[in-house]
């Protein structure tokens, strides 16, 4: 019988993170930290929360620069998120709350 592995805090929010990012693959960052697919699905459902309409517009809309091509960065540890200067305030506060709970 295989023993539960537990995994920090830390981790799981440096996986979610990547798995945010646009165009990443789920399943290839979870092969490459060696964890089960639906593993780094569920924390991340868990950081978005089990609303559907949080988890479409962060994993699957690309960040693209507003008109004039700011961009936004907020460093949360030791992860990124990255937002045109335009996003709706609402939504990059729950990628935040998201990225601080994971």
């Amino acid at each position: 019988r295989q023993l539960r592995r537990r995994w920090s805090d830390d981790f799981k929010a440096r996986a979610v993170a990547e798995a945010l990012e646009p165009g990443s693959s789920v399943s290839a960052i979870a092969r490459r930290l060696d964890i089960h697919p639906s593993q780094l699905f569920g924390w991340r459902r868990a950081a978005l929360g089990s609303h559907k309409e949080n988890i479409a517009p962060i994993g699957h809309k690309a960040v693209t620069p507003s008109a004039d091509g700011a961009i936004i960065e907020v460093l949360i540890g030791d992860v990124v998120v990255r937002a045109p200067a335009d996003v709706d305030e609402a939504h990059l506060q729950r990628v935040i709350r998201a990225v601080r709970s994971a």
